[in-house]
């Protein structure tokens, strides 16, 4: 048997990615592009060697483990992680990754992008999706603070939310999943304890990613007195620190081991309100949108990861005295996953351009609905798709896709979390729905397709139309039955819609 042998350190996932820097020259200035072009070429390398080396160790020998007490038999609740894992943070944050997108990068004197942080974002996935998650609670808690909070918390956490190697780094967490809610936030019932202008939080959330690694964590807690619901949760910082969070058990997960993932328990942690006291969950919400385009970023890095092992072990393998890259079934495989990868690549960083409006206050109110129109149909078909790739590199090696000794096992385990994490599809379906009723996104969506298209496409979008006209005059158990198909469509035709550009 012959097989492929390089290693990644022999690769670079950047170098090797020419779609993706035609993407980047797209939507970049020439100097913006100069500066991304120089050190997402370092950061490639970086990704292909050296961190996906630490995301195998990590994986299978040096995941996070909680330690109970101390010498003294004293209860700490800290997590330990692997030093491979350290320097992966160090390395990751000083690209910028977080900090650019909020502080102007030295070299240009002005901020980065969403554009550029979601690139990196790509290319680390390709190594680490587990780690990407830690990024990506962190770029939610440098929105939160830098959009909510008042100049005082501004003051005092956002420079180490935003370290690049210059202070020292609070890496950040949302706090949202309780046992008795899941993604039924608004029955959430860890309260805020006001005594005199401070507050302290009291109760347990359950599924918290990056507890015990992160330095501040955004809670979401109802004060005493307030309203039931969702409407009644205020957004709290929480400096991780003192004897008042406690860390019940970690949880085992199936993939994405890199990220801690814990019960935590406040027993009168100090916290700090964020905005006004009855937003909090629109608060979340606006995060969780970034959230939601950083899960289809990760997804996207598996589906490339996915795509490139099937194609070096095609290229490879010998069998039947030809290289599997020879058999027509497997180009017409191979051809397939790289059409839609580059569908879906395009979708999502065209995406990410209304979102750059979105976020730095120039788009409209209808821009605004179609961006979350957007990110809702993008997420859920990345997340599935990423499941899908990870399963036909499996099958494109064959029992040596199925041994932990190859990638691939990681990979289908660490696709599975993103359906789940940011909204399942049910959530997402009844996302749909709520902005067809409440804001005729579905108009807006049909709007857009005519502005960005071809004469060649006009038919399907005609269909379209009519698709989504009549879904939104069902009555809402027809909808929720349909629309988790329709997304699939809809997401669909925007990415021909998208590529056609190209």
């Amino acid at each position: 048997m012959k097989v492929l042998t390089e290693k990644y350190e022999q690769h670079n996932f950047y170098e090797e990615d020419e779609f993706l820097q035609k993407i980047l020259k797209k939507y970049m200035t020439s100097d913006m592009f100069s500066y991304a072009d120089k050190n997402l070429r370092e950061f490639g390398q970086r990704a292909a060697g050296p961190i996906d080396e630490r995301a195998v160790h990590t994986d299978r020998e040096g995941r996070p483990r909680l330690e109970r007490y101390d010498k003294y038999g004293e209860e700490v609740s800290r997590v330990w992680v692997n030093e491979g894992y350290k320097q992966t943070v160090k390395e990751t944050y000083e690209t910028g990754i977080v900090g650019y997108v909020h502080k102007n990068i030295p070299e240009l004197s002005e901020k980065g992008t969403y554009t550029y942080s979601f690139a990196q974002g790509y290319l680390l996935s390709q190594a680490e999706p587990g780690f990407y998650c830690p990024v990506t609670l962190t770029m939610a808690t440098a929105y939160l603070l830098d959009h909510f909070g008042d100049e005082k918390l501004k003051e005092t956490y956002l420079p180490h939310v935003l370290a690049t190697g210059d202070t020292e780094l609070y890496e950040g967490a949302t706090f949202l999943t309780e046992r008795q809610g899941g993604s039924d936030v608004g029955a959430n019932v860890v309260k805020a304890v006001s005594v005199g202008e401070d507050y302290y939080l009291y109760g347990e959330k359950y599924f918290a990613s990056n507890a015990g690694m992160c330095g501040v964590a955004m809670v979401l807690a109802r004060m005493e007195d307030a309203k039931e619901g969702s409407r009644g949760l205020s957004l709290f910082l929480v400096p991780w620190e003192g004897d008042n969070i406690r860390i019940r058990r970690l949880k085992d997960k199936l993939g994405v081991r890199a990220v801690p993932s814990a019960e935590v328990e406040f027993t009168g942690a100090k916290a700090y309100l964020v905005g006004e006291a009855d937003r909090g969950f629109y608060y979340m919400m606006e995060a969780l949108n970034l959230s939601r385009i950083c899960n289809a970023v990760a997804s996207l890095g598996i589906m490339r990861r996915s795509y490139t092992e099937a194609l070096l072990y095609a290229k490879g393998r010998n069998a039947f005295g030809r290289r599997l890259a020879d058999f027509p079934m497997i180009q017409q495989t191979l051809s397939e996953l790289g059409m839609k990868l580059e569908k879906e690549t395009a979708a999502v960083f065209e995406m990410v351009q209304l979102y750059e409006k979105v976020t730095n206050g120039t788009a409209s109110f209808e821009e605004e609905a179609l961006n979350r129109l957007l990110i809702a149909i993008m997420k859920k078909e990345t997340a599935e798709k990423s499941i899908e790739f990870a399963h036909e590199a499996i099958e494109m090696h064959g029992g040596n896709g199925y041994i932990e000794d190859f990638v691939t096992p990681r990979l289908l385990r660490d696709a599975q979390v993103l359906t789940v994490w940011e909204g399942t599809a049910n959530i997402l379906a009844l996302e749909l729905l709520r902005l067809i009723n409440k804001y005729e996104a579905h108009k807006l969506f049909v709007e857009m397709l005519r502005e960005k298209s071809t004469a060649g496409m006009e038919r399907r979008i005609e269909k379209m139309e009519e698709r989504l006209l009549r879904f939104a005059d069902f009555e809402e158990t027809e909808k929720e039955l349909e629309a988790k198909e329709l997304m699939k469509d809809m997401a669909i035709l925007y990415e021909d819609v998208i590529y056609e550009q190209l």
